[in-house]
């Protein structure tokens, strides 16, 4: 019977040395929390009705503020609350949803595919 070495990590760019592979999981996570940082920093501006509202978002999922241009909205109509509630919601939805896609994509290209394999096991041993 022949023994087997490695580290059982053997896949596209591993170096097959354990401490080679904890290296690169370091620098990957180091990088994340950059990105991380980044995204803090970072906002996005949604416009729904035309630019009645404009909701700005930042990289964290988190509403920095919120603006209605009530030159756009029609108070004379008895439905103006609703249509202008209903803006809000299409607003903040579609930022959170911009935040997330932006977020996930910066993840994706600092993980290098590795997202499913970190969030399935390993994720849990590096704090993710």
């Amino acid at each position: 019977m022949t023994k087997r070495r490695g580290s059982g990590f053997g896949g596209p760019g591993a170096s097959g040395n354990p401490q080679g592979m904890l290296k690169q999981l370091q620098k990957m996570q180091e990088d994340m929390v950059k990105a991380q940082e980044a995204l803090a920093n970072e906002t996005l501006e949604i416009a729904a009705g035309g630019g009645a509202v404009k909701v700005v978002i930042s990289g964290h999922q988190r509403v920095q503020s919120i603006s209605i241009d009530p030159a756009a909205l029609d108070t004379s109509d008895p439905e103006w609350k609703n249509d202008l509630q209903d803006l809000l919601v299409v607003a903040i939805n579609q930022a959170i949803e911009e935040s997330q896609k932006r977020a996930a994509e910066r993840m994706e290209s600092v993980s290098g595919g590795m997202g499913d394999i970190l969030g399935s096991g390993l994720g849990g041993l590096l704090g993710g």
